[in-house]
């Protein structure tokens, strides 16, 4: 099947963005910002259409999730939906008040959902402070099917997370195959909304980091083969 023209003015500016992608830059291929600015001069919004093409599923990283990028590059891992095609490249509505947002970081407790980090605390074993804002996760339901939902993360879940979707049946399915003590456990730890993470889960955390060169410095030093 011929493609659209990117060229074709009669197309909007995220068709033409994704055909300029698909045509020009191809999956694998590394732009910068300039790159696109060039080719669609007088489009102020140019940037922001390629970044909702990732809204559609197309996957374009930037050095945050490769580190192999430099600071303005930015590669086309994969092409998602095709957003020039008729009925496609639409979204929904997702834009929030400044009232509903306040009422779901208040809900979720005013800390990231993913790391339990609260707003200005500074993260383990850096010098950066945490910001909370609202990101959208997809939610696998029990029925199969998969929703968009709302949630509390600090500015590096919301990088990090990139791609994750929650697995809700996974969750009720762990829980049927708990004993009654760790049911109970865990009953305590979702009514309270907050679990204290010890000295031994955050140096796991932290060897899970370590090179492997690093990682078998650790296990000498532990006396572990």
């Amino acid at each position: 099947m011929t493609l659209p023209s990117w060229t074709d003015t009669k197309l909007g500016a995220k068709k033409r963005a994704a055909l300029w992608l698909v045509t020009e830059v191809g999956e694998g291929g590394i732009f910068i910002k300039e790159d696109v600015r060039t080719a669609f001069p007088g489009l102020s919004q140019i940037d922001r259409r390629v970044r909702e093409l990732r809204q559609h599923g197309w996957r374009i990283d930037t050095n945050r999730e490769d580190a192999s990028l430099g600071q303005h590059e930015q590669r086309l891992v994969a092409v998602g939906e095709p957003v020039w095609e008729e009925g496609k490249g639409s979204l929904p509505s997702t834009s929030l008040t400044e009232t509903q947002r306040r009422e779901l970081l208040s809900k979720d407790g005013n800390y990231c959902r993913s790391c339990g980090i609260t707003p200005g605390a500074v993260f383990y074993g850096t010098y950066e402070s945490a910001q909370l804002d609202i990101a959208r996760r997809p939610v696998k339901k029990p029925d199969g099917s998969t929703s968009v939902e709302p949630v509390s993360e600090c500015n590096k879940c919301r990088v990090g997370g990139k791609g994750l979707t929650a697995d809700l049946p996974g969750v009720l399915a762990g829980i049927a195959k708990l004993s009654a003590m760790e049911r109970g456990m865990l009953v305590g730890w979702i009514k309270a909304d907050e679990r204290e993470f010890g000295m031994v889960e955050r140096l796991w955390a932290d060897y899970r980091t370590l090179p492997a060169s690093s990682r078998d410095e650790v296990r000498e030093a532990l006396g572990t083969p």
